[in-house]
């Protein structure tokens, strides 16, 4: 029995379905910055959730599916609608970078926490923002932007104009119709941002604060009410939606599963063989890590060093004596690192997460790096985006682990499906490729 367009029972649920699935993955809520990996990863959600609202209808209905057809179906919709969102998104990129499609903005203080989103709207012209100029009580403040883009960048000389002085900037905005101010949170007194803020409001202007870097900032802050009562959360994860976390757990539980019984199954008999026969010792190396919230639990790995008594205090460096021959092959190849998957059935890691680090190093990187533990929010993961990025292994330099800390947050604030995907294939690509710290 093939699918019953004629049921208007049936149309009914489904129309209903995908607006309120809609709703939830914000499909058709266009930010001005949207990017392709924020419009593939709310398409695969929706459609994902979409079908399996689809399927269960058939069940509860007992009706006969034909899974054919509804993949037939589903996959032309999907196409369809994939198709008409890269056109529409190609037309407004071109449209915006011709100069239409623009809004007005002023910015307002003119310190180094303005010059990040100057770069940003000076070089991405197909977000379409057209900085008139900046206001500041300093006469002698220059705000610059850095051409990173050539093929996007407005003609200009590095820097944006001088406008006057801060209580000028609400008549300049008025006459001038801005859309939006930007204001520097640390350059700018309270009494005047408010004074702004109010203005904006009965202007139809948007006023954005932005903070300065050394504050309390994170991308994911949130506004909720207790009661009537206004309360700022700091962070607000990807991971705290139920939908993302079951969809990541799932995918990591058929990922290993996949892994353990296709690849382990026959590789570990023969690493076996051939570790225990370089040196005595045990097939696995276990190492208590950090894990999720700060709760420590027992990393695999294939053994790659002979026994010793410092693995859980020293990390391996460049030519470490304590590495084996088949040591150095399986570190280099990063197949030592198999056996998590262990670890991530067992719900203990993650595939992709920041790395797990030994409980020493977190004790020593606590002191050294500002924010390290909000590493522990997420489940540590086989791989990273920092990792990824050229900064596994060895750590070197207090440079090495503040970079990685911060490639660390960024994945837990910015996580999509996509990203891990590209991280997965980046690894292995990596892999083959070899990498200078693979030691």
């Amino acid at each position: 029995m093939g699918l019953n367009f004629n049921n208007y029972e049936f149309l009914l649920f489904t129309n209903i379905s995908w607006l309120l699935i809609a709703y939830f993955t914000k499909i058709y809520h266009y930010k001005r910055t949207i990017n392709i990996t924020d419009v593939v990863s709310q398409l695969a959600s929706h459609f994902v959730i979409y079908s399996l609202i689809l399927i269960s209808y058939f069940a509860l209905t007992d009706t006969l599916l034909n899974t054919r057809e509804l993949a037939k179906v589903l996959g032309v919709i999907f196409i369809a609608i994939t198709l008409f969102r890269a056109i529409y998104f190609s037309a407004l990129r071109k449209y915006r970078i011709e100069g239409g499609n623009f809004r007005k903005v002023i910015l307002i203080g003119g310190n180094k926490s303005l010059s990040p989103v100057l770069n940003f709207m000076m070089n991405r012209v197909d977000f379409g923002y057209k900085v008139m100029g900046f206001f500041s009580d300093d006469k002698n403040q220059e705000l610059k932007y850095k051409k990173t883009n050539k093929a996007l960048i407005r003609n200009g000389n590095g820097k944006i104009d001088f406008l006057g002085k801060v209580e000028e900037c609400c008549e300049y905005a008025k006459k001038n119709h801005i859309d939006e101010i930007y204001c520097s949170n640390s350059d700018i007194n309270q009494d005047t941002i408010s004074k702004i803020i109010n203005f904006g409001d009965n202007n139809y202007i948007e006023v954005k604060l932005i903070p300065d870097d050394k504050g309390i900032f994170s991308k994911n802050m949130y506004l909720e009410y207790y009661g009537f009562v206004p309360v700022l959360s700091i962070r607000k994860l990807p991971f705290d939606n139920p939908v993302a976390k079951f969809f990541k757990r799932l995918f990591d539980i058929v990922f290993s599963l996949f892994v353990i019984i296709f690849v382990l199954s026959w590789l570990t008999p023969i690493l076996f063989v051939l570790i225990k026969r370089e040196s005595k010792g045990p097939l696995y190396f276990k190492q208590i890590r950090d894990g999720l919230r700060g709760n420590s639990f027992v990393c695999y790995k294939y053994r790659s060093m002979g026994v010793n008594n410092r693995s859980d205090k020293d990390q391996v460096v460049k030519g470490d004596i304590r590495i084996t021959k088949i040591g150095r092959f399986i570190r280099k190849t990063s197949i030592d690192e198999l056996p998590q998957f262990i670890n991530v059935l067992k719900g203990e890691m993650s595939i992709v997460g920041p790395r797990p680090h030994m409980l020493s190093q977190s004790k020593k990187f606590i002191k050294i790096v500002d924010k390290y533990m909000v590493r522990h929010f997420v489940k540590p993961g086989i791989t990273g985006l920092a990792q990824v990025k050229g900064l596994r292994g060895e750590i070197e330099t207090d440079h090495d682990i503040i970079n990685r800390v911060k490639y660390d947050i960024f994945y837990i604030e910015n996580w999509s499906f996509i990203m891990d995907i590209n991280i997965i294939i980046k690894t292995v690509t990596n892999i083959f490729k070899g990498e200078e710290k693979a030691y």
